[in-house]
């Protein structure tokens, strides 16, 4: 049954992920991949936080499969940002390129490094 409940977090994911990103570039009119960047870092944030609750008790083995590997597995693309990447160098904007990819790092990482504190917060 663990398999449904990666099934059901992706099926909410994917979807969510597609929306973010249409409704984020509507918004800025942008080389940028702001899409990505806000699904792989509010993606970051999910897990980091579902990973200190955890550790504290406070998530279950079923709730892990459903939030982070199905949910935050189908949200979070880490081809897109490649390939986002890839095109923007192809096509001359190399600064957008490096930014893409050292933000998308940097705020990732602090992301998790939140979520993580957070639920140090709530549940310890």
């Amino acid at each position: 049954m663990n398999w449904l409940l990666v099934v059901l977090g992706a099926a909410v994911g994917a979807p969510l992920r597609h929306l973010t990103d249409r409704a984020v570039r509507g918004r800025h009119d942008s080389a940028f991949p702001w899409g990505t960047f806000t699904v792989n870092v509010s993606g970051s944030f999910v897990l980091g936080l579902l990973t200190g609750a955890a550790v504290h008790g406070a998530a279950s083995e079923s709730l892990r499969l459903l939030l982070g590997t199905g949910l935050c597995g189908a949200l979070t693309t880490y081809s897109t940002f490649s390939y986002e990447t890839l095109r923007l160098a192809e096509t001359g904007a190399r600064f957008l390129a490096a930014a893409n990819v050292v933000a998308s790092v940097v705020a990732g990482l602090g992301a998790v490094l939140v979520g993580t504190t957070l639920a140090d917060a709530i549940w310890a």
